[in-house]
C-alpha cells in the first residue's frame, strides 16, 4: 500500500499498474493477488487506510489538551510537519477523489470518509466553543464542513502559490473564523429593544 500510494501521487492511478506496485513494493504478482482482488480493491484499502490514519492523528489532536489552545498549538505543529511533503500528500488525496469521482460505485465510499473527517473537526470545534461559553448561532456540523473545505482550498493555494501564504495559513484562518464565530454568537445573544417611545 506504502508503494501504491507513492505511485499514485506520482503518476495518477490510471497511470500506475499492478507489475509497477508489486516491483516498488519487492513482492510477486501472487503476493498482490494474495491480498486484493486488483487494484481497485486496492484503491479502496487505500482511501479506509488514510481515513482510518487522518481521524487517529485528529484524535490524538485533542487526547489529554487541557485546552482548546491547545488543540490549535498541535494542528499548528502538524500542518507543519505535513507541509514538509504537502505536494506529495495532495498529490495522492486528490488522485483518489477523481478515482472515485469517476466511479459513481465509489462515491459513498468518499462520502463516508469525508463525513468521518468532518465528525471528528465538528468534536474539536465543539469542545473550544464549550470550553469559551460559546452558543454558536448554527449547527457545529455546518462550520466543521467550512474548516474540512477551507483545509483542502488552502492547501492547494499552499502548493500552487506557496510564497504567498505559509504552513500556519489554515490554523491561523481557521482562528479569525472562531473569533468571528464568537463575535457574531454574542451580537446574536444580545436582545433588542423595540423603539423607544
Amino acid at each position: 500500500m506504502r508503494a501504491a500510494a507513492g505511485l499514485f501521487a506520482d503518476q495518477g492511478v490510471s497511470g500506475t499498474s499492478v507489475e509497477q506496485i508489486v516491483e516498488a513494493a519487492g513482492y510477486t504478482r501472487g503476493a498482490f493477488y494474495g491480498n486484493f482482488d486488483g487494484k481497485h480493491e486496492l484503491v479502496l484499502a487505500l482511501l479506509e487506510e488514510r481515513t482510518r490514519h487522518e481521524l487517529a492523528e485528529i484524535l490524538a489532536m485533542n487526547a489529554g489538551a487541557g485546552t482548546f489552545d491547545e488543540v490549535l498549538g498541535r494542528l499548528r505543529a502538524w500542518h507543519r510537519r505535513r507541509d514538509e511533503n504537502l505536494v506529495g500528500w495532495l498529490a495522492l488525496r486528490t488522485e483518489l477523489w477523481l478515482y472515485a469521482l469517476r466511479d459513481p460505485q465509489l462515491l459513498p465510499v468518499l462520502a463516508e470518509r469525508e463525513r468521518r473527517s468532518r465528525e471528528a473537526i465538528a468534536r474539536s470545534l465543539e469542545q473550544g466553543f464549550t470550553e469559551r461559553g460559546i452558543t454558536v448561532p448554527v449547527p457545529v456540523e455546518q462550520l466543521a464542513l467550512i474548516v474540512h473545505a477551507l483545509d483542502d482550498g488552502l492547501s492547494i493555494q499552499r502548493v500552487l502559490a506557496p510564497t504567498d501564504s505559509g504552513p500556519d495559513s489554515v490554523v491561523d484562518a481557521v482562528e479569525l473564523l472562531l473569533a468571528s464565530w464568537a463575535a457574531l454568537a454574542r451580537t446574536t445573544e444580545i436582545p433588542r429593544e423595540g423603539p423607544s417611545s
